[in-house]
């Protein structure tokens, strides 16, 4: 095929989209003539009728519609290609939108994007905090974080850390006039500080497991956050248990400030995995976020 074949193509392609050799002209910056004269000689070299002319509209042929099934597909494929190179040669650049939980937000994704955002100045990141399950697709994120028992099956999952559990927790004065739980449904009878998950508008049900023995207790008390770091200072002010994941209060339990309880009912759960809808995710800013965040 000569060269000027595939130019003249690469303009009938244009024409059978816009239906219009005015429509055409103004996409191509060329005169309206130019292009009609160009498929004219096309058509001539071809011994083929592309296109079906009429005053009002322009239509392809059978054989030029067979053409587009032909030509379109490689095209889309050598712009998709180019523009992969192009991202090569720019610097990471744009906004990056996830919706996280304040736990992955200050455990995980925040202490790993924060060396590697100063080395990239031109990529914005909008962390959005919610404790509760929101569809990316609809509400426009990039990416959400959530434990990988939780992720899609249809999600792209990246795993970003490790797995951990939850502990239920209180002050040594609220144990001074309570007596310790030693069992889960002995928490029904304790001022306890409820979660309430912020999408759905639920409060948490408290999840234990010991053995092969699952049990989940819908708790009271007078106090309930949607935070989970809120909860930490009202369990250690002595408001009640609270149920929380180890690693926030760790140096609390170590020094005495909060005390654990029912250790031996305290569940493993998978750890956060950063998840999008498809591979096609492949923005360079986007790309840096994951490589960031990834175990």
């Amino acid at each position: 095929m000569k060269r000027e074949d595939l130019n003249d193509m690469l303009w009938f392609l244009v024409v059978a989209e816009e239906r219009s050799f005015t429509k055409a002209a103004a996409k191509l910056g060329t005169s309206q003539s130019t292009i009609s004269h160009t498929i004219k000689n096309l058509e001539v070299r071809m011994g083929l009728r592309l296109l079906t002319r009429t005053t009002r509209s322009v239509s392809p042929t059978e054989a030029g519609e067979r053409l587009i099934r032909s030509l379109a597909p490689r095209i889309e494929e050598i712009e998709n290609e180019i523009d992969e190179l192009m991202e090569i040669r720019d610097t990471p650049s744009g906004t990056v939108r996830i919706t996280l939980s304040d736990h992955a937000l200050e455990s995980v994704v925040w202490p790993k994007l924060q060396p590697v955002l100063k080395n990239y100045p031109d990529i914005k990141v909008e962390l959005n905090t919610d404790n509760g399950f929101r569809n990316i697709v609809e509400d426009r994120f990039d990416a959400g974080v959530r434990l990988g028992e939780s992720v899609d099956k249809d999600m792209i999952a990246v795993r970003i850390g490790p797995d951990w559990r939850l502990v239920a927790v209180g002050s040594p004065a609220y144990f001074a006039v309570r007596n310790a739980p030693r069992s889960p449904q002995e928490l029904v009878a304790h001022n306890c500080i409820n979660h309430r998950q912020s999408r759905s508008g639920g409060l948490y049900t408290w999840e234990f497991e010991k053995g092969d023995k699952e049990l989940r207790v819908r708790v009271d008390g007078q106090l309930t956050f949607s935070t989970s770091y809120a909860m930490i200072n009202a369990a250690a002010n002595g408001y009640g248990i609270a149920y929380l994941p180890e690693n926030i209060v760790a140096t609390d339990i170590a020094s005495g400030r909060l005390v654990q309880v029912l250790d031996d009912w305290s569940p493993m759960f998978p750890g956060y995995y950063l998840y999008y809808p498809s591979r096609r995710q492949n923005a360079p800013a986007f790309k840096v976020v994951v490589e960031a965040l990834r175990v």
